[in-house]
């Protein structure tokens, strides 16, 4: 899941949702204008007491304009003029304008005033200009709670993706890369988890199913080399009396009786050595069965080993050179073999960021793998590639003594070749690989 689309989706919905607040706001605003019914009103209370306006009693309009208006009388009043048809100011409120010229001027609102069908004058409403300044200013208000209103609730959801990002997203992810790395059979590699998180006991859960799984593996591999030291051991003591079967038999040879004998000693010395043969055959067999693995070098371009590296780096800190364009002979599936045990190697007893380089000798294009460790101690360097040999450091890690072993017999048979030696500042392993 890419939180940069989420959040991006989530931007753009809030910025539709404020820009259509603010579109709708915009035309409210515009609908505002010429208040009719206060017009009206004022028209109609005026038409039906215009000739006591005209003889300047204007008490009972007053009245009437408050009741039709449910104001006071001084309210709407305080608005209008009265202009007679002959130009006579009739009345005038405290914020009217005092003729047509200064209401047109202000953009007021001027109505005829017509009684029994004919124009008797003008009506004038001061427009309401310092209560739309208020409305103006209320609406500017409104216009910024309701920005900082719609950015607050963006904030809010991209800190709540933000935290699932890192509390449901980002471990699941790892999980995944970690089934991956167990599916491939690397269970060396310890799950990272934060036991405050909310998924903290779930990884927890998945590390101890590793270690499991890790125990399981390494008690079937013990099983699996009982077995095998079990029948080369009864290979060997069953050679033992064959032997002396077939001494003994050769002995009355020598001087057989008679022909019938003769015969029947000769069965026994062939049998004896059919039996010889086929526990010495189950005797190697046994020794030699992990060296029969399959190993198909083909031309493989170099790019192919930055491949390697990327799929056996998970969980460690290495640094890859530049891999020079070429032409090798290798098995990729062997090949990935090695890398990986060297790595795990790497990480289990240096624990140190790694380094890959690489350069050409000869025929033989040299990949070395270098850590920052203590290195090995100079007594068990001869002996790193012997079968089921585990150095002096090896005492709480996992292993069997193997991993060496088969790595330099893949190489060799991948026409290349492993060494492995002490730096100044670490312990390397070079692997070289047949340049076609």
């Amino acid at each position: 899941m890419n939180i940069g689309k989420m959040l991006w989706a989530i931007g753009g919905v809030l910025l539709v949702g404020l820009l259509s607040s603010l579109f709708i706001l915009r035309n409210q605003e515009g609908e505002t204008g010429v208040d009719i019914v206060a017009v009206n009103t004022a028209v109609k209370a005026a038409e039906a007491h215009w000739e006591e306006i005209t003889r300047g009693d204007l008490n009972r309009w007053k009245v009437a304009l408050a009741a039709s208006g449910g104001k006071s009388e001084s309210g709407l009043a305080a608005r209008l003029t009265l202009i007679a048809g002959d130009g006579r100011t009739l009345y005038a409120g405290e914020d009217a304008a005092l003729s047509i010229h200064d209401a047109l001027r202000n953009g007021d609102t001027v109505a005829d005033i017509t009684v029994g069908g004919v124009p008797a004058g003008k009506l004038i409403m001061a427009s309401r200009a310092a209560e739309k300044e208020k409305e103006k200013a209320a609406r500017r208000e409104l216009y910024a709670a309701l920005a900082v209103s719609w950015m607050v609730c963006a904030a809010l959801c991209a800190a709540y993706l933000l935290y699932l990002h890192r509390s449901v997203i980002r471990p699941f992810n790892k999980l995944q890369s970690f089934a991956q790395q167990v599916a491939r059979g690397n269970l060396d590699l310890p799950l990272a988890m934060d036991r405050n998180r909310l998924f903290g006991a779930f990884t927890e859960s998945f590390d101890l199913m590793r270690e499991e799984l890790a125990a399981a593996r390494e008690s079937e591999y013990r099983a699996n080399l009982s077995k095998k030291e079990l029948v080369a051991s009864l290979s060997h003591d069953i050679k033992t009396p064959v032997a002396s079967i077939k001494a003994v038999t050769e002995l009355m040879l020598l001087s057989p009786k008679e022909d019938r004998m003769r015969k029947r000693l000769e069965a026994v010395l062939s049998k004896a050595e059919q039996i010889d043969g086929l526990v010495t055959n189950l005797f190697h067999a046994t020794l030699e069965e992990l060296e029969q693995l399959k190993v198909v070098p083909t031309e493989e371009y170099s790019g192919v080993l930055g491949r390697i590296l990327g799929n056996a780096c998970y969980g460690y800190d290495i640094r890859i050179d530049v891999i020079p364009e070429c032409m090798l002979m290798m098995d990729v599936l062997r090949m990935q073999q090695v890398v990986d045990n060297l790595l795990a190697n790497a990480g289990k007893y240096a624990g140190t960021p790694v380094e890959a380089t690489f350069a050409a000798a000869g025929d033989y294009l040299v990949m070395r793998i270098e850590d920052k460790g203590e290195g090995v101690p100079k007594s068990d360097l001869p002996l790193l590639f012997n079968k089921f040999y585990r150095g002096s450091n090896s005492a709480g890690h996992g292993g069997s003594g193997l991993g060496l072993y088969l790595s330099r017999s893949f190489m060799r048979r991948m026409e290349g070749d492993l060494v492995c030696y002490n730096t100044r500042g670490g312990f390397a392993a070079e692997l070289r690989l047949k340049l076609v």
